[in-house]
C-alpha cells in the first residue's frame, strides 16, 4: 500500500536497496543519509528508524551483495562449487564495483554474509580438506578473486574490441627500444586477435584449484 503521496512506504529492505542503488551510481562517498533520503523522497530523520548510521547502511548493503553471489552447495563436488562461486563473485563485483574493498570489512556481518562463508567452508571440509588447508584455500581464493576484480576494474579495457585502442598510446612509449620484454608481450599476446584480459581469470583460477586440491 502506498502513502498519500503515492510512494511506497519505507521499510528497512527498501531503504537498503535504495542505498545499494545509490552506491552503484555514485560510489560509497556519495552515499549519505541525506542523499539516500533524497532518493527515497523522504526526510533524513525518517531513515533513522531503519538505520542508525552509515555503518549500519554499509552492513546492510554488503549483505545484499553477498546474497547475490552463488551459495555453494555442501556435498556437491568442491571444485565445481568453487568455480561457480568464483565466477559469480566476479560478476557481482563487476555490478557493484564499490564493494570489493568492503566485503570483508564489516564488524557486524549480516545473515547472507555468514551463510556464504559457512557454506564455502562447509563445501571444502565435506570434500576432505583438512582444517588448516581449508583456511588456506579460502584465503587464497578470496585474495585472487578480489584482487582480480580490483585489477579488472582499473584497466582501461572493456572487452576484446577495446584492447588495440587502449594499447595504442602505450605502444608509442616503446618505440625507442628500452622496453623489449613489454614489446614482446604486447605484440605476441595482448595485441593478438581475440585477446581478452578477462580470460586470465579462468586460467589463474584453474591453477589455484589444481594447487589446493587435497592429495
Amino acid at each position: 500500500m502506498n502513502d498519500a503521496s503515492g510512494r511506497a512506504p519505507l521499510t528497512r529492505d527498501r531503504v537498503l536497496r535504495a542505498a545499494l542503488a545509490l552506491a552503484d551510481r555514485d560510489g560509497i562517498a556519495g552515499l549519505t543519509i541525506r542523499t539516500l533520503a533524497q532518493d527515497l523522497g523522504s526526510r533524513p530523520m525518517s531513515l533513522y528508524y531503519y538505520v542508525a548510521n552509515k555503518d549500519q547502511i554499509l552492513d546492510g548493503i554488503v549483505d545484499l551483495v553477498f546474497a547475490e553471489v552463488h551459495l555453494p552447495v555442501i556435498g556437491n563436488p568442491w571444485r565445481e562449487e568453487m568455480l561457480r562461486r568464483a565466477r559469480s563473485m566476479r560478476e557481482v563485483l563487476a555490478r557493484h564495483r564499490w564493494a570489493v574493498g568492503l566485503l570483508e570489512s564489516r564488524a557486524a556481518p549480516g545473515p547472507a554474509t555468514l551463510r556464504h562463508h559457512d557454506a564455502t567452508l562447509g563445501t571444502l571440509r565435506s570434500a576432505g580438506f583438512p582444517l588448516r588447508a581449508t583456511a588456506h584455500a579460502y584465503a587464497l581464493l578470496d585474495s585472487y578473486i578480489y584482487g582480480f576484480a580490483l585489477q579488472e576494474a582499473a584497466l582501461p579495457l572493456s572487452g576484446v574490441d577495446s584492447v588495440a585502442e587502449a594499447a595504442a598510446p602505450i605502444m608509442e612509449l616503446f618505440t625507442d627500444g628500452r622496453y623489449p620484454w613489454m614489446v614482446e608481450i604486447a605484440t605476441g599476446v595482448v595485441m593478438q586477435p581475440g585477446y581478452d584480459f578477462a580470460d586470465e581469470f579462468e586460467h589463474g583460477l584453474d591453477l589455484i584449484l589444481d594447487a589446493i586440491a587435497p592429495h
